[in-house]
């Protein structure tokens, strides 16, 4: 009688063998290549057998022997929200090395007819932009400006230098003093910037200076020289110049995928962010574009958007900030949120994805991180 050889759809059904080092692992086994089961079922051969009127070519450790228990229910592998968890993970994935693209295919192409410059209070004014992530999803872009006490202004996540940007920029004294790059994504407008006020210094988190010098062939992207690199060695509390330091305070979250660095504007309680916190959907940035050209974001596109609103019980972005953003040093990052949350007086969240929260940010802050606050549950 000929040999049985199993197949591979008994191959997917039942798993390798024992010895096999997916044995227990058997998600890892739908990825095997043929080639692969080939070889140790020939090394797995030994003196046939017979049972049950069928022959057999294989060790005791043959398929026909081995029967793992169910290992492919859903509820067992991905349950408790570890579905969501891998989805997210994809996304940030995606997020965090994206496929390399020029920087103005980021751009709008008329971006003076769709930015909204608002003032916040009379020394932080906001210029929100469309912004579609992988050309799909649409979130929005935010560059914040602040005028300091002293008369110098700041741009933090500055967006395209428009005409209308210069001239809010003008009508504050023009006295640019700080470019800030919130994280590693919020940069690419740092040298058109600073080109328009060379005497502005650069600050951005550690990374950020390599990245940029890796662009080679993007004209947007300079190689400018950083004056301020925040990073997790830098000692605490973070410090840019007495200027700078007597207005905000910073803080530095190098778990967090992008190198968050954020700020508090202090006489005016507003704290400004990049990617810590989302809250979509992104209807002011959205506000000025014709509706036949905004984006449809599609099944994904909108599951993405409503794992990253912070109504109600945010139960997504808390899944999100606890699996995903937080989970390269879970316990740096519950310190470094609960500090803020502590010791922080603010009354607004300016993100640079999706609303501003202009009421009750201390309340929002405190139901968003409560896992990362009290404990997960």
């Amino acid at each position: 009688m000929p040999r049985i050889v199993p197949s591979p759809l008994r191959f997917l059904k039942y798993g390798p063998p024992k010895q096999h080092y997916h044995h227990q692992q058997p998600l890892r086994a739908l990825f095997t290549p043929t080639h692969q089961y080939q070889s140790l079922r020939h090394q797995s051969q030994g003196p046939r057998q017979s049972r049950g009127g069928y022959n057999y070519n294989y060790d005791h450790n043959s398929y026909r022997q081995y029967r793992p228990p169910n290992r492919w229910s859903i509820k067992r592998h991905i349950g408790k929200g570890y579905l969501e968890a891998l989805i997210l993970i994809f996304f940030l994935y995606k997020y965090k090395y994206p496929k390399a693209i020029m920087s103005s295919s980021l751009i709008p192409d008329n971006p003076d007819e769709v930015m909204v410059i608002r003032d916040l209070t009379p020394n932080v004014a906001i210029f929100s932009v469309p912004f579609s992530r992988f050309g799909k999803i649409p979130i929005g872009g935010r560059g914040t400006a602040v005028r300091l006490t002293s008369g110098s202004i700041a741009v933090f996540s500055p967006v395209a230098l428009t005409e209308a940007t210069k001239a809010k920029i003008a009508s504050w004294g023009g006295q640019v003093k700080y470019l800030v790059a919130t994280d590693i994504e919020h940069h690419i407008f740092l040298s058109e910037w600073k080109k328009a006020y060379p005497a502005a210094k650069l600050i951005g988190p550690e990374g950020l200076p390599e990245k940029r010098l890796k662009v080679k062939n993007d004209p947007k992207i300079g190689h400018e020289p950083f004056d301020v690199v925040i990073g997790k060695n830098t000692p605490r509390p973070y410090s840019v110049d007495a200027e700078f330091d007597k207005d905000f305070e910073v803080e530095y979250i190098a778990s967090h995928p992008n190198k968050e660095v954020v700020f508090l504007y202090k006489p005016d309680k507003v704290l400004i962010e990049a990617d810590l916190l989302f809250n979509l959907p992104a209807t002011e940035q959205y506000s000025k574009v014709p509706e036949e050209k905004k984006p449809k974001p599609g099944l994904l596109g909108g599951w993405f958007m409503g794992m990253n609103s912070t109504e109600g019980e945010a139960k997504g972005m808390k899944r999100f900030l606890w699996w995903v953003v937080s989970r390269a040093d879970r316990e740096g990052f519950n310190e470094i949120v609960g500090r803020m949350y502590r010791d922080w007086d603010f009354e607004v969240i300016v993100p640079c994805h999706g609303e501003v929260i202009e009421k009750g940010a201390k309340e929002v802050w405190g139901r968003v991180f409560e896992w990362h606050l009290e404990g997960k549950k």
